[in-house]
């Protein structure tokens, strides 16, 4: 029972090495991240932000991985052009999209004031 927890963990750092890997949006996102983490430190965000700043990073990250899993499987299932492989790849593609609007928003309103403040 603990070896196949152990594996499972092995298991899904392997497909966040490979997210990384094979995936250049998922290096945009993480170096967006990256970004956020050093601008909430230089703004000294409260705990509530960065709360918020987190989990909107663990959401865009975790659309990009189910979105490249559902690329993986659409490729699988049918490696011959398909008007529904299409319209799947999409949406999932739309889904990380609009992750990343809903960071860029969360991110307007935690460092918008803070960076008219700074800077305006």
């Amino acid at each position: 029972m603990i070896r196949k927890r152990l594996l499972s963990f092995k298991y899904a750092f392997r497909g966040i090495a490979d997210l990384f890997v094979s995936q250049p949006n998922a290096r945009i996102h993480a170096a967006a991240a990256v970004a956020v983490i050093a601008a909430g430190w230089y703004f000294r965000i409260s705990a509530g932000e960065w709360a918020l700043v987190a989990l909107t990073i663990a959401v865009v990250l975790a659309a990009e991985a189910f979105n490249s899993a559902l690329e993986y499987l659409t490729d699988l299932a049918s490696p011959e052009f398909h008007p529904l492989a299409g319209k799947a790849k999409d949406i999932a593609a739309a889904a990380v999209l609009l992750a990343a609007l809903g960071a860029a928003a969360v991110g307007a309103l935690v460092f918008g004031p803070r960076i008219l403040e700074h800077w305006g």
